[in-house]
């Protein structure tokens, strides 16, 4: 049975003292019966991994390069995050994908460089509202998930995905729960084609989770916890979150 997953997206928030008051809560709300984790911006990873030292709560960032080392000014790599102890690193965000001009190859590629130093990539995929109008979700998110299982073939199995229809993220708008379980369920079939580990491999929603609806999505046959915005900068609602992922 796949253990539920419940990973905070701090994107370009925080600072040290909101970041202290926010770790706090989630210490004193803890520890939960799902695994629970934060993506920091980078700057605040090791003072997260100090403040988590001794809970069941993970560490990790939300990017990497797709370098190993190198004249690549402003980037961080896969091998400087093993270094500090990071669990995940978020790759293929649509915020990454629509603002970075970031590529189905590349992002595929940014997963194979976290796997190859034990770091376990969050690799998102979603369409956009145009898309969906259009009945090209289904397409969308295959063309998005087939570049990354041609890419890690046989190590694909180790991934985590994260379906985040980007008309839900940050709009207050959520895919219903049989929606998002629709997706879940060609993600999960599209895997399953490519490995034995799909079964087992953690399938996350993302895109306007709220305490008020986490339970319901969590729900779903092939969903195994979410992806939260902004939800996760608040220590009550992200606690809530993960108590209905337990």
């Amino acid at each position: 049975m796949r253990r539920n997953l419940v990973v905070g997206n701090w994107k370009m928030h925080g600072s040290r003292a909101s970041n202290g008051l926010l770790l706090s809560g989630l210490k004193e709300a803890g520890p939960w019966s799902a695994d629970v984790a934060v993506c920091v911006p980078f700057p605040y990873i090791t003072e997260t991994a100090l403040a988590l030292t001794g809970t069941n709560v993970s560490f990790g960032a939300q990017d990497c390069s797709a370098h190993e080392q190198g004249a690549f000014t402003g980037e961080v790599s896969s091998a400087m995050l093993a270094d500090i102890g990071c669990r995940y690193v978020i790759v293929g965000h649509s915020e990454r994908r629509a603002y970075h001009a970031e590529s189905d190859q590349l992002v595929a590629d940014k997963a194979k460089a976290a796997l190859a130093h034990g770091v376990t990539p969050i690799v998102c995929v979603g369409e956009t509202l145009a898309e969906r109008e259009a009945g090209q979700t289904e397409a969308v998110v295959k063309r998005q998930l087939s570049a990354v299982i041609h890419t890690l073939t046989h190590c694909i199995g180790e991934i985590v995905v994260a379906y985040e229809p980007v008309w839900a993220i940050g709009t207050g708008l959520t895919a219903s729960p049989a929606q998002a379980q629709s997706v879940h369920a060609v993600l999960r079939t599209l895997l399953a084609a490519a490995t034995q580990k799909a079964s087992s491999m953690r399938l996350l929603y993302g895109g306007s989770v709220k305490p008020d609806n986490a339970a319901e999505l969590f729900a779903q046959a092939d969903i195994d916890g979410g992806l939260i915005g902004g939800a996760a900068l608040k220590a009550a609602d992200f606690s809530a979150i993960c108590r209905a992922a337990g």
